[in-house]
C-alpha cells in the first residue's frame, strides 16, 4: 500500500486484487483502510485522536453504505438514522431488531430510527454509532445473502 498513503482514494489495483479473491467490496474497503492506518502508525507512530476519529468516520461511512443508511446524527443522548429512500433491505429483520431493543429504539412517523444512548464524549458517540451500524449492516446483509 505504498501509494495508498499518498492518494485520497483507495488503491484501485489493491481493491481489484482483493475483489478477485472473492472478498466483498465492503470488506475489501475495510481491509485497505486498516492497512492504511497500520502504515500511518508504522511511519509516524501512535495516531493522534483526530486521525483515529477520522478513520472511525471512514469505517462508519462504509457501514452506512452496507446498511442503506443515508444519514446518521449522533449526540450525547443517542442517534437518529435515516434510511436511503426510507427503505431497508430486510424489513422483517429490522422489526425483530426494534422489538429486541423496544425500550431503546423508536420509529418516527418520517421513518427515522431513534436509538437512545448515553454518549457524553465524541469517542463514546463514535463507538455507539459504529456498534449500532454494525448491527444494521448485519441485518441488511442477511437479506442480500438470502436473495
Amino acid at each position: 500500500c505504498a501509494h495508498g498513503a499518498t492518494i485520497g482514494r483507495l488503491d484501485a489495483a489493491s481493491l481489484f486484487y482483493l475483489r478477485s479473491r472473492g472478498i466483498g467490496e465492503e470488506e475489501a474497503h475495510r481491509m485497505l483502510t486498516v492497512a492504511f492506518a497500520a502504515e500511518l502508525i508504522d511511519r509516524f507512530g501512535p495516531l493522534p485522536d483526530e486521525v483515529r476519529h477520522l478513520l472511525d468516520v471512514v469505517e462508519i461511512k462504509g457501514l452506512c453504505r452496507q446498511a442503506g443508511v443515508e444519514q446518521i446524527d449522533a449526540g450525547p443522548k443517542g442517534l437518529v438514522v435515516q434510511f436511503r429512500n426510507n427503505e431497508f433491505a430486510n424489513p422483517e429483520g429490522l422489526l425483530r431488531f426494534i422489538s429486541k431493543y423496544a425500550r431503546k429504539i423508536k420509529v418516527q412517523p418520517d421513518h427515522k430510527l431513534i436509538f437512545y444512548g448515553n454518549w457524553p464524549g465524541a469517542e463514546d458517540r463514535l463507538i455507539g454509532a459504529r456498534d449500532f451500524l454494525k448491527e444494521l449492516a448485519k441485518i441488511a446483509g442477511a437479506a442480500k445473502e438470502a436473495a
